[in-house]
């Protein structure tokens, strides 16, 4: 492990030079490449030159305990040992998951599409629901929202809404979320005051960039239409909405959330593109799978993942038997306690899979 260390500290020290050097800095290129690589291992640097200082000073306190000490003096070295140990043990804990390969799309924006599934107008405003606990999510992060396409239905809820979330990590922290998601509730609509059980689907897309997947205009169909609102309403009379197909594939993207066409065509663009990349991404997981599960993962998008029972205020995520009893507070967008251990049990199937 510690020479692996050494050669990223090595590679870090390179990397400062030709952040330095004039080529590199007039080649915007290798100037962004050699940026984002520096930034990838900075905190594995940081955090191995701490572990170094704090090893010398762990071998200079137990030089001091070989030498003639009063018995205070002795006391006092022997608490300062114990804490340096439990430091350095911290210290290698985290050195072994900042080793761990990075899934190269953590750092990405990402496109989220929400659906209403099974259960009709109530899935419909689950899905409202779960757009709106992203959208608080982001702003927490101090992410920009940007909605793509919109289905609304006239109770307030999504058939499907299509949105952009922009901001550093934010795949990183979101991927967990594809897949089912079960609310279990008394719909507005039921007289009775029967628990109904409703789903939506989520998926979570990392935006790809041109150079990471090439379309061809040859392999593109491009058709335009009048924008509409709910229950198919013109709300447009221009021809600003575009659809658009690529061939190959068959995948389908349509936005009319902008009165540009052009605008239009750009984010329809991006969800297309991700959708592809997703598309690749997702048999050659498929090849992976084959011969090794991953414990968490981005997951099967039709796996039920996790419930959010409203009478007993309470969310269970599934795939790590996790439950809390906040889910006012999870669908006010305070998703961090629910991430936060996804991300611990990937790193810890990870470490498992490295051993």
């Amino acid at each position: 492990m510690f020479d692996r260390l050494q050669a990223v500290e090595d590679r870090y020290e390179k990397l400062n030079e030709l952040l330095s050097d004039p080529d590199v800095v007039s080649d915007a290129k290798k100037l962004r490449e050699y940026s984002k690589e520096s930034s990838d291992i900075a905190e594995t640097v940081q955090t191995y030159r701490e572990y170094k200082t704090v090893k010398e000073e762990l071998n200079e306190a137990k030089s001091m305990l070989e030498e003639k000490l009063d018995p205070e003096m002795r006391e006092m070295v022997k608490e300062e040992l114990s804490g340096l140990e439990e430091r350095i043990e911290q210290l290698e804990e985290r050195l072994k998951i900042l080793l761990v390969p990075k899934d190269p799309n953590d750092d990405k924006n990402v496109i989220m599409e929400v659906r209403g599934a099974a259960g009709g107008d109530e899935a419909a405003l689950f899905a409202g629901d779960l757009y709106r606990m992203y959208s608080r999510y982001a702003e927490s992060q101090g992410w920009k929202i940007d909605v793509i396409e919109a289905s609304p239905t006239g109770l307030g809820g999504y058939k499907e809404i299509i949105f952009m979330i922009n901001g550093k990590g934010a795949y990183s922290k979101l991927k967990f979320e594809n897949g089912a998601h079960r609310v279990q509730r008394v719909p507005e609509t039921e007289s009775g005051g029967r628990i109904h059980t409703s789903t939506a689907t989520v998926a979570c897309l990392p935006e790809a960039e041109e150079v990471e997947i090439e379309i061809h205009d040859k392999d593109i169909r491009v058709d335009t239409f009048a924008s509409s609102g709910p229950g198919g309403q013109s709300v447009n009379t221009t021809m600003s909405a575009v659809r658009l197909t690529h061939l190959p594939t068959g995948i389908v993207v349509s936005c009319q959330d902008e009165k540009s066409q052009i605008k239009n065509k750009e984010k329809a663009m991006k969800v297309l593109r991700a959708r592809v990349y997703d598309k690749f991404q997702q048999e050659a997981q498929a090849e992976y799978d084959a011969t090794r599960k991953s414990a968490v993962g981005t997951g099967d998008r039709s796996e039920r993942i996790r419930t959010y029972n409203f009478p007993q205020n309470r969310v269970t995520d599934h795939r790590i038997g996790l439950t809390i009893q906040k889910l006012d507070q999870i669908l006010e967008g305070k998703l961090n306690e629910i991430i936060e251990a996804l991300i611990m049990e990937e790193q810890a199937s990870k470490l498992q899979d490295e051993e």
